[in-house]
């Protein structure tokens, strides 16, 4: 993250995303696929590993969109279609923070301080009752927490480089740096 001064000297914070080129590898129409869509290809991959996966991209993502008529295979979307003050929807991978108890997973209030309570103040305490004599699908305990999609909506585009390739987002962004984006307008 950075940061920027509008025209009366406000700091804004922004993070700065590098983008690139993103080709159009299909198009999808009505007729053919039933739907419409257009399939994009980011990040070119060296030659020695094409035939592997078939593809020169390296991440695939297929969007889909109402008016496909001004797409066409090998066409390329930059930066440049977003504006200064546009609003966009921002998703990617969270931070993994591994394996957790239920007070950070879940915000429990743990235990009491005192009382008896040696050793136990983060436990999460009893998990059941006796009839089922299980526990129930779904219960809030201890395990791995982060690692999962999440999305940042009306974040405001404050400033767009089309010759560096850089877009800077008001506000923090999902994931750690160097975590793969997908950048929608709202």
């Amino acid at each position: 993250m950075s940061q920027v001064f509008d025209k009366d000297g406000k700091v804004i914070p922004v993070t700065l995303v590098q983008t690139g080129d993103c080709n159009i590898v299909q198009v999808k129409t009505m007729e053919k696929d039933g739907y419409t869509a257009i399939k994009v290809g980011f990040e070119n991959l060296p030659e020695r590993k094409i035939l592997k996966s078939g593809t020169p991209f390296r991440h695939l993502k297929e969007f889909r969109c109402d008016d496909i008529s001004s797409y066409s295979i090998g066409d390329t979307i930059e930066p440049s279609i977003f504006v200064e003050g546009d609003k966009v929807k921002v998703s990617g991978i969270g931070k993994g923070k591994g394996f957790q108890g239920g007070v950070k997973r879940w915000g429990f209030h743990g235990r009491n301080a005192t009382h008896g309570v040696k050793h136990e103040q983060r436990t999460i305490g009893s998990i059941g009752c006796s009839i089922p004599s299980r526990v129930i699908k779904g219960k809030k305990m201890p395990g791995r927490t982060g690692g999962e999609r999440v999305s940042v909506k009306n974040l405001e585009i404050v400033k767009v480089d089309n010759q560096n390739k850089i877009i800077a987002l008001r506000g923090a962004v999902p994931g750690r740096r160097g975590t793969l984006l997908e950048i929608r307008g709202e």
